[in-house]
């Protein structure tokens, strides 16, 4: 638990490499938005080094903020659980898609998301302020291989190299 949350500092520190501007969704539904999230791909991080069935719950609060509970299993998934909980917020409601998450009180990494299935909430592509951050998530721990095409390309359309992309273990 320790080491995921020094990750998470260490995340919300490293976010040097600005991003070029690029659009986030012009609108977003944070109680559609509410509910588990399975990572089905991401940029390797040292916070999430061995991870696998990784989710992300966000709970919306009454005072707006989201809790979130990040959650996966060291070296399998019958490996030990390692969670990381957070506070996100909408900083600026005129773009609803930025939002800032804080896993310590006053450091927020930004939380981007680029893409989302807006009739359903059943994808997402998330990325940051950094090209260094970026993550593919699905509300099942299977995503279809077109949808999972369609959101590389948009990722890769931004900028983001997909070589870098590797694929979540998910039960």
């Amino acid at each position: 638990m320790r080491t995921v949350i020094l990750m998470m500092l260490i995340f919300s520190f490293s976010c040097k490499s600005k991003a070029p501007q690029r659009s986030v969704v012009p609108e977003v539904d944070l109680e559609r938005y509410a509910g588990v999230w399975y990572e089905i791909a991401r940029y390797p991080h040292r916070f999430e080094r061995d991870l696998v069935g990784v989710t992300a719950t966000y709970t919306l609060r009454k005072d707006g903020k989201i809790d979130v509970l990040n959650q996966g299993y060291k070296g399998s998934l019958d490996g030990e659980l390692s969670q990381a909980r957070a506070v996100a917020k909408v900083p600026d409601p005129s773009e609803p898609g930025k939002l800032k998450v804080f896993f310590v009180p006053l450091i927020g990494a930004g939380y981007f998301i680029l893409d989302l299935d807006r009739e359903k909430y059943q994808y997402a592509l998330v990325g940051s302020n950094s090209m260094n951050y970026l993550w593919i998530l699905s509300r099942t721990p299977r995503m279809d291989e077109s949808v999972y095409e369609k959101l590389t390309q948009k990722a890769a359309s931004l900028g983001y190299d997909l070589s870098k992309l590797e694929k979540v273990p998910q039960r």
